[in-house]
């Protein structure tokens, strides 16, 4: 254990023959108070924090194009069970990643936590390009996955904590637009793959660029004030403070974690699982884990898998009709960028899941016999595009931010690696029972139960969610205490 000392003086208690200087003293903090910190200084942080998402969206896509030269080269064409293997083994990889995230960012740092992200995508990526059979390509796949898995929740955790309040949003939302950037990125690059032979094998080695740069950047970028305050680190605090803050603003956000840390001196410093689900933050911790759940449920990554054969339906090639799809995943993550911080996460959320239900509706009519042919594949088109766009509205960046904000600084980290593996598990499953389920059931009562999925959505972020905008991550954590 740590002992909490400071090279500075947060106490209220002040010399009552100064009242002259505490005068002085107290207009200075009133109007520290009412200026905002400059978001240039954690800008560089952040934008070096989001390479890992880069990395996510360019391995969860990089497969898509060179599937079929993959299994040529390596002898297992033809077999749909060794594809979806090759496609699939990353979520698994990512499931056990996302386990140990809270562990490893509680015990190392946010930014050891990032480099020990980019080592197994950096030898994963390495093993897959220069695999000459199934089982090497699995593994690399597979050490991957679990950087993948590491990945989102510590940068959903750094950029939470480095981010001033008033651009917080804005700046998680640079994780959803890096996301969408490496599929593109997957997308373009593999585009040479059937003219070029072997040039899967370059698709997995330039992602080790990014992975080496993320790992590098790290060293130069600011550890977590929050850990850092946790660990008994208090000069380390202030000055992380201070070089994403500005000097004026380091007393105020001390003077808070110093408020929280007098609220919790009864709490045990070891989170268990058995807390996370029981105890007194059993709440947040259900919200968080069930946000995730229905944004798996809303079946996104349905439409995603289908996409392609909507398309094609309308004689649209693949390739450009995935293009249509990252484009509108882009352009909604840019105005939920541009719309975090002035409207809100929870309003962003309920429209986001509205329009999502209405989007599923019009793939429902596109299903009816009543309607002719153009018009049913206009609206099975229009419906995918309107999908993808308003997830990327709200449901696809918003709980990724909101849920680092809202759980207390204390089970922070593995409370995100409990709801991220959650996402997994859901997102497994998905995928898995998707196809079966669409032969079985028929696309109109599949995407029937999506849509009410999403209007159940509505309903649970109306009742449950709070709105975070504008409000430091002690006043958060300080009101949710003050709630019974």
């Amino acid at each position: 254990m740590y002992k909490r000392t400071s090279s500075r003086d947060y106490s209220p208690m002040v010399d009552v023959e100064d009242s002259s200087g505490l005068l002085l003293e107290n207009e200075v903090n009133k109007e520290m108070e009412t200026t905002n910190p400059s978001w240039k200084c954690s800008l560089p942080h952040v934008l070096v924090a989001t390479i890992s998402s880069f990395l996510f969206g360019y391995h969860l896509g990089v497969v898509n194009e060179p599937l079929e030269s993959i299994s040529s080269d390596l002898g297992f064409s033809g077999d749909t069970l060794a594809e979806g293997l090759v496609v699939s083994v990353c979520l698994g990889g990512a499931f056990i990643g996302s386990l140990f995230s809270g562990g490893v960012a509680d015990g190392f740092g946010r930014r050891r936590a990032f480099q020990l992200c980019a080592l197994p995508m950096i030898l994963g990526a390495f093993i897959s390009g220069v695999s000459n059979s199934l089982a090497v390509m699995l593994l690399g796949r597979f050490l991957v996955g679990t950087g993948m898995g590491l990945g989102p929740p510590v940068a959903a955790l750094y950029v939470t904590e480095v981010s001033p309040a008033f651009v917080r949003g804005t700046f998680g939302s640079f994780i959803q637009i890096a996301t969408c950037l490496g599929l593109m990125a997957a997308l373009f690059i593999g585009i040479p793959v059937h003219n070029i032979t072997g040039w899967w094998r370059v698709c997995f080695w330039l992602s080790t660029i990014p992975a080496a740069l993320l790992a590098l950047g790290m060293f130069l970028c600011a550890e977590s004030p929050q850990w850092l305050f946790k660990q008994g680190k208090i000069a380390e605090a202030e000055a992380e403070f201070e070089r994403l803050l500005g000097g004026s603003h380091v007393k105020t956000a001390m003077a808070e974690l110093y408020k929280l840390d007098l609220d919790k001196t009864d709490e045990p410093d070891v989170v268990s699982l058995s807390e996370l689900l029981y105890g007194r933050h059993s709440r947040v911790v259900f919200i968080g884990s069930t946000l995730f759940a229905l944004q798996q449920l809303s079946g996104i990554n349905a439409v995603f898998y289908f996409s392609s054969t909507v398309f094609k339906s309308a004689g649209v090639p693949s390739d450009l009709g995935n293009i249509f799809v990252g484009v509108s995943n882009l352009l909604g993550s840019v105005i939920a960028m541009v719309l975090m911080d002035k409207v809100g996460r929870k309003l962003l959320l309920l429209w986001s899941f509205i329009g999502m239900a209405v989007a599923m509706a019009l793939q429902v009519g596109a299903t009816s016999s009543y309607l002719p042919h153009f018009s049913a594949l206009c609206l099975s088109v229009g419906g995918t595009l309107a999908f993808v766009l308003t997830f990327a509205l709200g449901a696809g960046p918003v709980p990724g931010l909101l849920l680092p904000e809202i759980f207390p600084s204390r089970i922070r980290a593995k409370a995100m690696a409990f709801c991220m593996s959650v996402h997994w598990v859901i997102n497994f499953f998905v995928g898995l029972l998707f196809l079966r389920l669409l032969e079985q059931l028929g696309p109109r009562l599949l995407y029937s139960m999506f849509s009410t999925f999403c209007l159940m959505a509505v309903m649970f972020v109306k009742r449950n969610v709070i709105e975070t905008k504008g409000k430091t991550l002690q006043e958060i954590e300080i009101s949710l205490l003050a709630k019974p």
